[in-house]
């Protein structure tokens, strides 16, 4: 690619560090303007919730507690710009605008050419839950930056041989461990192939012990993690089901079964991530990664990844596996700049590559449309409730969240129709945007917030026992009285009388 231009014509600079810096400013630029600007719902609110307490390992398991993220994050939070959670958003953001980068060099180091990389990494920058998850606090987004930079390194070594890349590799995946069990997938591939050249004594076992010892550094957040709750618990055997599963998930991760709602789910989600011609490029990429690559190796563990996280995502049976898809996009979105370069650069069809660019921003008018689109066909949103504002159609499917403030109104709405002294109790949608607003912005300090995620301080015993005692003195308030975002002892015992956006536990 042809660097950029001074107006007497001479460039100002054809350096793949200097392109990797305009790249990552584009997508930071992207990614800020984009992104929520305070609280937010649901898993992402949990991780303001998580990050205001300081807590780097959570209440659902080792699994899910991504303390490496966390670090960034509770340092991040200190940083005077804006509300808090404004701060921790924009953590995400940045992050995000990394991993677009990354993406972008390796392409550009291994192509030898600027715009099949450029295409590459805005088809990943523009793909719908990468861009979603880049504008709220998530953990994926972090995985992704650590798992495209030991691609990088893995395609140094591959072109330079020098064992020092090996060594990258290993801190590099221990610190992606530290973030995403996700990055275990990484390990297994990375572990085949520094045995294999043992085998053929290309490395040495001096060479290994170092990569295991600074991977063991990479990971020890999550290590020490691990260490506590075994010397808490005294049991190794739920703490290894803890580290690998989390608490409650070992069925869903260990899931082998597909049904016709799951695939056809599955469908949907790629095709939204890619709703633009240049998806056809990944099959050309596909066909030519191996003719490509600077050894066989390297293309090996690419498209051994690729089947890796499509097939953990695709029989994934959590409600929201379509997070789990990210890095499954984000090689699906290298090997279409590399389709990209077998057309602009091998066959060197510079009016295709025009059009391949326009291509490249389909997705942005596509994510517009969408919720009119879906409502007009009468596509269910999958909920079984409706959220105060919040339309699912537009929340789930378009991943701007630029000016939307609708979990802060929802909190507001809360506290002006609680009683003083009431009790409210909240599913793990709603309780972050109600917990923040009391813990961050000391609203309505009186009212008493109950979650499985975390209560107000000095929330009392909320249980069968004690829920008569508690409406003798008080007001008892619940967000949405459904199974599955109630108790159950107050379905089966009590009626609801609605109180603006929520109701009032009456006998």
């Amino acid at each position: 690619m042809q660097g950029i231009k001074h107006k007497n014509g001479s460039l100002i600079s054809e350096s793949p560090g200097v392109q990797y810096a305009v790249v990552f400013f584009a997508a930071a630029f992207l990614y800020t303007a984009t992104c929520a600007p305070g609280p937010v719902w649901q898993d992402s609110g949990v991780i303001q919730y998580r990050v205001w307490h300081n807590d780097i390992e959570g209440r659902l398991g080792l699994a899910l507690s991504h303390p490496l993220f966390y670090i960034i994050a509770i340092g991040a939070k200190y940083i005077p710009l804006g509300e808090f959670g404004y701060r921790v958003n924009i953590t995400t953001a940045i992050i995000s605008a990394a991993a677009v980068a990354n993406l972008f060099l390796l392409l550009r180091l291994w192509l030898g050419r600027g715009l099949p990389a450029i295409i590459g990494a805005a088809t990943f920058a523009l793909s719908h839950t990468f861009w979603r998850h880049a504008t709220i606090p998530e953990t994926y987004n972090l995985y992704i930056a650590l798992l495209l930079a030991e691609l990088i390194v893995l395609l140094r070594y591959f072109q330079t041989r020098r064992i020092g890349f090996l060594y990258a590799i290993g801190l590099l995946n221990g610190l992606a461990i530290s973030d995403h069990m996700l990055a275990s997938l990484g390990f297994a591939c990375y572990a085949v192939f520094l045995l294999a050249l043992l085998v053929k004594k290309r490395v040495s076992v001096k060479s290994l012990g170092i990569v295991l010892l600074l991977w063991i550094i990479g990971a020890a957040p999550y290590e020490y993690l691990i260490v506590k709750h075994l010397i808490q618990t005294g049991d190794l055997s739920a703490t290894l089901s803890s580290a690998f599963f989390g608490t409650g998930y070992k069925d869903d991760v260990l899931n082998v079964s597909l049904s016709a709602r799951i695939v056809k789910e599955n469908v949907c989600w790629i095709l939204l991530n890619f709703p633009t011609p240049n998806v056809l490029l990944f099959f050309v990429g596909l066909v030519m990664v191996r003719a490509l690559a600077p050894a066989r190796a390297f293309a090996n563990i690419m498209l051994t990844l690729l089947v890796l996280f499509l097939v953990f995502a695709f029989r994934y049976s959590i409600v929201d596996r379509y997070a789990f898809f990210i890095p499954f996009y984000c090689i699906v979105s290298i090997l279409i700049g590399v389709g990209a370069y077998y057309f602009v650069a091998l066959r060197n069809n510079k009016v295709l590559g025009y059009i391949i660019i326009i291509f490249t921003l389909l997705p942005i008018p596509a994510y517009a449309a969408a919720p009119k689109f879906a409502k007009k066909l009468g596509v269910a949103s999958g909920r079984r409730r409706e959220i105060p504002y919040r339309d699912d159609y537009k929340y789930f499917l378009q991943p701007w969240r630029t000016g939307y403030r609708g979990a802060e109104k929802f909190a507001d709405e809360v506290f002006a129709a609680a009683d003083i002294d009431a009790i409210v109790y909240a599913d793990t949608t709603t309780a972050p945007p109600l917990l923040y607003a009391q813990q961050v912005k000391s609203k309505r300090g009186d009212i008493k917030i109950i979650s499985r995620i975390g209560n107000s301080r000095g929330a009392p015993e909320f249980n069968p026992e004690t829920i008569g005692k508690l409406l003798a003195e008080r007001s008892v308030y619940v967000v949405c009285p459904l199974p599955g975002y109630c108790p159950a002892f107050l379905l089966e015992q009590y009626q609801f009388k609605q109180a603006g956006v929520i109701w009032k536990v009456v006998r």
